[in-house]
């Protein structure tokens, strides 16, 4: 074991953990931020979907080593149930979720996106957004989803 020290939502969180720990059981079982899903632990359904460093990335596949000084952001960063965030409130507009399980990395991935540009188009969002999987198949309400939230001005948080 040893000390790493995370910071998740602007909060230090100084944890005893194995180095090798992904990134997404220290969210789940330390700090009990259970937005990101375990999905197929292998990253190819981005269900577990965080950013890190204003990249998203596959907590299931990252280890807590190296994430020291990184600023990792999760779902619960981006609003509440009583106050959603802008992408959030277009996601529930939408309807993009069925099941919900895919949502909180494709809303962290979509975040990401929007970030970095604020107005990309549809076939940016698609793109950018293949990453993530919704077995669902909302992918068409997600994706306009976005795209409400991309022709908004006005903050992302």
């Amino acid at each position: 074991m040893s000390q790493i020290i995370l910071n998740v939502n602007g909060a230090v969180q100084p944890l005893e953990l194995e180095p090798d720990m992904p990134l997404l059981y220290a969210l789940r079982n330390h700090l009990n931020l259970n937005g990101a899903k375990y999905g197929c632990g292998l990253g190819q359904c981005g269900a577990c979907t965080v950013i890190v460093d204003d990249q998203p990335v596959f907590a299931c596949l990252t280890p807590c080593a190296g994430l020291d000084g990184k600023k990792i952001r999760t779902v619960e960063s981006l609003g509440s149930a009583e106050k959603p965030g802008p992408l959030q409130a277009a996601f529930i507009e939408k309807q993009a979720a069925q099941c919900g399980y895919c949502i909180a990395g494709m809303l962290m991935r979509a975040q990401a996106l929007l970030e970095r540009n604020r107005h990309p188009d549809e076939t940016t969002i698609r793109e950018h957004m293949a990453g993530n999987l919704c077995r669902c198949g909302t992918h068409l309400r997600i994706i306009e989803a976005i795209k409400q939230v991309a022709g908004q001005n006005g903050s992302l948080t």
